[in-house]
């Protein structure tokens, strides 16, 4: 019987865990599998490994792993196969099929472009724009990301879109709200590509003050989110994650 088992990053903020949850459960009925369990990488419960025993115990003996991951990096790569490992150790007799983050995506696209117009009257010309990562030790990340920006000003026109990072390789963003004090022409309006703001939104409100932005200098937009654009692309993954394994496609 096949399950789909979906991978939540997870949130030391209860209702980050909540909000996620939540996003699921409205992507649940437009997938047309009995089984469908959700899970946490980190910081919340259940593990990986408790999400696959739920499926097991459900009667499943395919389960689609679903990463909810903005980016392929060392957890899609490494921390998600390595408790899978554990998994089939546990039930040898259980196949599995790991799906793919959500990537660059002109869903994703669009979405970053209604965080700016949430905030703004001014036409795109006139409008720089900065993408805060959450970061990652991975260089793809911020090359994915860098092709997230280009595919942004490209569609939308916008006069400027850089990037940053929270921590991990790339810029950073502390040297990029800097170098914005040094060479800003434009007002900048700063979109955290996040799904759940948590204490990370706190943490860039309070870098921005400290560096004496005024809001018509530098505007924080809301984080990316969970909305429709990015349950679509949720659904758009699950289902190719079950094609692969019906149609016997490698996942690699």
């Amino acid at each position: 019987m096949q399950a789909v088992l979906y991978v939540a990053h997870g949130s030391r903020v209860k209702a980050g865990v909540e909000e996620a949850r939540q996003f699921i459960e409205s992507v649940k009925p437009q997938i047309d599998v009995d089984i469908q369990e959700i899970c946490f990488l980190e910081l919340a419960d259940p593990s990986i490994v408790e999400g696959v025993s739920a499926c097991v115990e459900k009667g499943a003996t395919d389960i689609a792993i679903v990463p909810i991951l903005l980016l392929t990096a060392n957890h899609a790569k490494q921390d998600i196969p390595l408790e899978l490992d554990k998994a089939k150790e546990l039930y040898p007799d259980v196949s599995f099929t790991l799906g793919k983050p959500f990537g660059i995506h002109e869903k994703l696209i669009n979405s970053l472009h209604e965080r700016v117009q949430q905030k703004s009257t001014k036409q795109n010309e006139e409008i720089d724009v900065l993408l805060i990562g959450r970061g990652s030790s991975d260089e793809s990340v911020q090359y994915d990301f860098q092709q997230i920006a280009d595919n942004l000003k490209g569609k939308y026109h916008y006069a400027k879109v850089d990037i940053c990072f929270l921590y991990g390789k790339g810029p950073s963003f502390e040297n990029a709200l800097e170098h914005l004090q040094n060479n800003r022409k434009n007002p900048v309006y700063v979109v955290p590509y996040i799904l759940f703001t948590g204490l990370l939104k706190i943490g860039i409100q309070k870098k921005m003050a400290q560096l004496g932005f005024n809001d018509d200098e530098a505007v924080l937009c809301e984080c990316l989110g969970y909305d429709d654009n990015v349950r679509q692309v949720l659904i758009e993954r699950v289902k190719e994650t079950l094609y692969t394994y019906r149609e016997g496609v490698p996942n690699g």
